[in-house]
Formats: C-alpha cells, structure tokens, sequence
C-alpha cells in the first residue's frame, strides 16, 4: 500500500471508531452497517448485544449481480431496498445508521435512501 492509500484507510479506521463509540445496535433497533470498496458495496443489521448478524445484502449476490456493476449510485440503491425488504420480512422496522467512517455523500447516501424509501426508520 503506497503512503498516500495508507493514509486515507487509517483515516477511514479512526472515523469508524469514533462513529461506533456513539451508536450501538439492539434486537429491537440493531445497526445498519454499510460497507464500500472500489468494487462493491454491502449492508448487514447488526445486534451488537448478541454480537450476530440479522440480515444482510450485497451487491456480490447473483441477483443484485444481474442488475449491473456493483460500483455504482444504482447498484447501492439496489443493496438499500434489499437490506430494507429483508428487514421488513423479519418484522424491524428501526435501525441505526452506521456508516462505516465513510463520507454520507454517493453510494453510502444512496443505500441509506433506499433503505428509507422501503420503510426503515432512521
């Protein structure tokens, strides 16, 4: 890793422990954690007091695949309605928005969208 990329990835690391100092996820309102590389982008719920995943989606999976690139504004809208109709299915309805030490402008801004679009409460 070149100095400059270094830089920018322990940056991101110490926003990501600042934000999760302040939000904590339950059974009843877990977290809504995204994730985005070059590449892709990925969504879970998060009960941090059992330490488990509840529901998860990405923009890896065949058929969020099928749609396009996973790089794009689209493709994370996508990934936001998915994680947003998973949780609906298993009755949550509240999250909290983790957004990973990652700016909310682009992709991370478009999954959270979504995910409000389809009913989550933020």
């Amino acid at each position: 890793m070149t100095s400059a990329a270094e830089k920018r990835h322990t940056g991101r690391l110490r926003r990501q422990r600042r934000v999760r100092k302040k939000i904590h996820g339950t059974a009843d309102r877990p977290r809504l954690a995204v994730f985005r590389s070059n590449k892709h982008l990925s969504a879970q719920l998060i009960d941090d007091d059992a330490g488990r995943t509840i529901a998860a989606a990405s923009s890896l999976e065949a058929d969020l695949r099928k749609a396009g690139s996973g790089s794009t504004v689209e493709a994370a809208a996508r990934v936001g309605k998915a994680v947003a109709q998973r949780a609906k299915q298993i009755g949550i309805k509240k999250v909290v928005y983790d957004r990973g030490g990652f700016l909310y402008h682009g992709r991370i801004a478009a999954a959270a969208q979504a995910a409000r679009e389809e009913g989550l409460e933020f």
